[in-house]
């Protein structure tokens, strides 16, 4: 037990004098010099800095156009020449989509059909997620969704609606749901 005793006071010395020879160091080492900025201009990105930040908008606008089943904007219309009013740009167009997308045209309806079918992400076959999709419906209307997500219950809410939206817009309405569609007075 003395041992013990003896060899964590030699380490509690040993960590002591080293702490106090880095302060020592510390002290001893001199103070950088101030360099002062003489063009106070916009900031100056390299070319990678500005491909990132144009990329990181361009796909979130990919990511909201394919959930609604837009066709993908791959250039700007009318791109501005600056490259920080080309960023703003994708951003503003990002944003945009962003509050379109969260809020399919019939939102509050197909959260109502949700209410009497299932949970969001139901397993259970034949039908998928909260809107009770089965595989024919989501082959028809959410092809991409369903090749690179699976059935229906591996996708968001919102993706779900908007599924449900083209299904909606291609003609049919609320009729797949046949007895929600009633329960919330649609048909």
């Amino acid at each position: 037990m003395h041992q013990k005793l003896t060899l964590a006071f030699a380490c509690a010395c040993a960590l002591v004098v080293s702490l106090g020879a880095a302060a020592i160091r510390a002290d001893s080492t001199p103070e950088p010099t101030t360099t002062t900025e003489t063009d106070a201009g916009p900031p100056q990105f390299d070319q990678r800095e500005i491909q990132r930040q144009i990329d990181r908008y361009r796909h979130e606008v990919w990511r909201w156009q394919r959930t609604m089943g837009n066709p993908l904007t791959r250039k700007l219309p009318h791109a501005p020449a600056d490259v920080t009013a080309k960023i703003a740009t994708w951003q503003q167009v990002a944003s945009k989509l962003r509050r379109r997308a969260q809020n399919p045209p019939h939102k509050r309806q197909w959260l109502c059909i949700h209410h009497f079918e299932g949970a969001w992400n139901d397993p259970n076959p034949p039908y998928y997620g909260g809107l009770q999709m089965d595989l024919g419906f989501q082959r028809s209307y959410g092809r991409h969704l369903l090749a690179t997500k699976g059935p229906a219950n591996n996708w968001t809410p919102l993706e779900q609606m908007w599924v449900a939206e083209r299904a909606h817009r291609a003609g049919r309405g609320f009729y797949p749901w046949p007895n929600t569609a009633r329960y919330c007075g649609l048909i």
